[in-house]
């Protein structure tokens, strides 16, 4: 299938349906917010490292945790019992964003570009990004950050700098966006540690009907 290219000065995708089997939809374009805001609403998002051209993904089968199936294991619920955890809610979005990047780097490299960070950071400012950073005996242990539209919230990236806590972030996150009516926390990709916590695979048609009902404005 073609990788299409998209134009720069036209906000547009193709149908997210034609998208390569590996995902790639197309290539080019920019990261303005109306670009991304778009490209989140229809199950696309970009993916690509410092020196690539901007990469635009669609993955057909889709890996989401509802906020109210979150799971706590019984391990996780002694270890909270016996620590003091807390947590922040947007405490330093560009922090909390760079301490994503940093960890992977470290790792296995990142997508974590510098126009990646000046571009969600814009979409903080506008209102359409949320972070969370969780705390274990008033230590800054991890946090997560990720788009925001309606009552979806499409999950970017996560780092921890004590032992549990990522974790504790997003079931701390969980529980704040159960409360506030959302129906999708959106992992793009499957992994274990995930699907441990409550991630279920669905296809992309599944996908869409929940992000148009997350988004749907009342009457």
């Amino acid at each position: 299938m073609p990788v299409y290219r998209l134009d720069d000065n036209i906000i547009a995708f193709p149908d997210p349906t034609l998208a390569n089997d590996d995902g790639l939809l197309a290539v080019g374009g920019d990261l303005s917010a109306d670009r991304l805001l778009l490209a989140y609403s229809n199950g696309i998002f970009p993916w690509y490292e410092e020196g690539e051209p901007l990469m635009w993904w669609c993955p057909k089968d889709r890996f989401i945790i509802k906020p109210s199936e979150i799971h706590v294991s019984h391990s996780m619920k002694k270890f909270i019992r016996k620590h003091h955890i807390s947590f922040m809610l947007n405490r330093d979005f560009s922090d909390t964003m760079h301490r994503c990047r940093i960890k992977r780097e470290h790792k296995q490299g990142t997508w974590i570009t510098d126009d990646m960070e000046r571009a969600y950071k814009r979409l903080y400012d506008k209102g359409f990004a949320i972070s969370l950073d969780a705390y274990i005996e008033d230590k800054l242990a991890g946090g997560l950050y990720g788009v925001s539209i309606g009552r979806c919230f499409f999950g970017e990236s996560m780092y921890t700098e004590i032992e549990n806590g990522s974790k504790l972030a997003l079931i701390a996150l969980s529980h704040i966006l159960e409360k506030n009516g959302y129906v999708m926390i959106d992992c793009q990709f499957h992994t274990d540690h995930l699907e441990s916590m409550g991630g279920v695979s669905i296809s992309y048609g599944e996908y869409m009907d929940i992000i148009r009902e997350g988004t749907k404005f009342n009457d």
